[in-house]
């Protein structure tokens, strides 16, 4: 294991026992790449503005470089922390396995190994979620695409599956679910029962693997389009905003303290919503375990990652300003989180 391994007295919130106890750590991420699409033109989706004769321009030098750009941002993900680096990353806003091949071998990340889960969902714009995991701490198991069949004046709105993920991580089994729900397109309000359909989906896939192991370990990500406090993560997941509060087999939203205090991972219109999440079960919660637990939350915001100029000044670094190429990363922060295991 190259997990770093960390004295108490770094952590005093776990222990007051401080100097006799260490721990493993290790970290789970998420990052919508915006936009990770090849140039070239695909018929089955509507990519025709990614091309180099597309509205965007997009070519593969365009392409090279953003490749970079967020394999820097990945590299670094977690290792204030434990150099390795985010052992499992979720991501959305992917084209196809191809992107993301291109992706983990670049030369910031390479050297990680990291292993994808990736299929094509029925997205309009041909858009994915996938997972990417460094094989040496992370063993999958099995994967399922799971579709989120719903509907909008009688009519199929095609969007991303969630993706569910079981494996062992250094010999602990765990659960992932990676998301990307649909937009606020058409107004909050009027698209708010397709996330609310997107959560209840993730609480069917939760509750039947908690029918096989009651005390699962489970992380729900992605970019949700919705914040802590909306009805699909307060009301149907039922996340709660209190890990003290959480009750057994419930959920515990570790990003509602972030958006409490006005802390975002995306901007809209001089507003910061906090869409990526990371949701996490009652089973990591406790500190006195053999396995995992979950010790904190992050959003991977450096300046680094803040646009410096322009009309998006003090958003995330995107990629476009409409059609105009700024050579940024996502205008979406990313964001994970860190578990310890007390080694004995």
């Amino acid at each position: 294991m190259k997990y770093l391994i960390l004295s108490l007295f770094l952590i005093t919130a776990v222990s007051s026992n401080a100097q006799e106890k260490k721990y493993k750590i290790s970290s789970i991420g998420f990052y919508n790449l915006e936009n990770l699409f090849d140039i070239n033109d695909d018929d089955e989706v509507s990519d025709t503005e990614f091309t180099p004769e597309g509205s965007k321009n997009w070519t593969k030098e365009k392409y090279n470089e953003k490749l970079g750009n967020l394999s820097s941002v990945i590299a670094t993900l977690g290792t204030d922390q434990n150099k390795d680096g985010v052992a499992i990353l979720g991501v959305s806003e992917v084209e196809n396995r191809g992107v993301l091949e291109d992706l983990v071998k670049q030369r910031a990340i390479k050297k990680r190994n990291y292993q994808i889960i990736h299929e094509d969902s029925p997205d309009r714009r041909g858009i994915d979620v996938a997972l990417l995991y460094q094989e040496e701490f992370f063993t999958p198991i099995a994967h399922k695409y799971h579709p989120l069949m719903i509907y909008r004046d009688d009519k199929r709105v095609y969007t991303r599956d969630v993706l569910y993920v079981s494996g062992m991580l250094d010999g602990e089994k765990i659960h992932v679910l990676v998301n990307h729900w649909p937009s606020r397109s058409g107004g909050e309000k009027r698209s708010r029962p397709l996330r609310n359909a997107a959560a209840k989906l993730n609480k069917m896939i939760t509750d039947s693997i908690k029918v096989e192991e009651p005390m699962a370990k489970i992380f729900i990500m992605g970019d949700l389009n919705d914040d802590p406090t909306s009805p699909s993560l307060k009301n149907v997941l039922q996340a709660r905003q209190s890990a003290t509060k959480t009750p057994d087999g419930g959920f515990f939203n570790p990003m509602w303290a972030y958006y409490k205090k006005g802390i975002g991972s995306n901007a809209y219109r001089d507003a910061w919503s906090l869409f990526d999440q990371i949701v996490v079960s009652q089973a990591l919660l406790p500190k006195t375990q053999e396995g995992f637990f979950y010790y904190k939350a992050v959003i991977h915001n450096p300046n680094s990652l803040v646009q410096p100029f322009g009309q998006y000044k003090g958003y995330p670094f995107r990629t476009f300003a409409g059609d105009t190429y700024i050579s940024g990363y996502s205008d979406h922060f990313p964001v994970y989180v860190l578990l310890l295991k007390e080694i004995n």
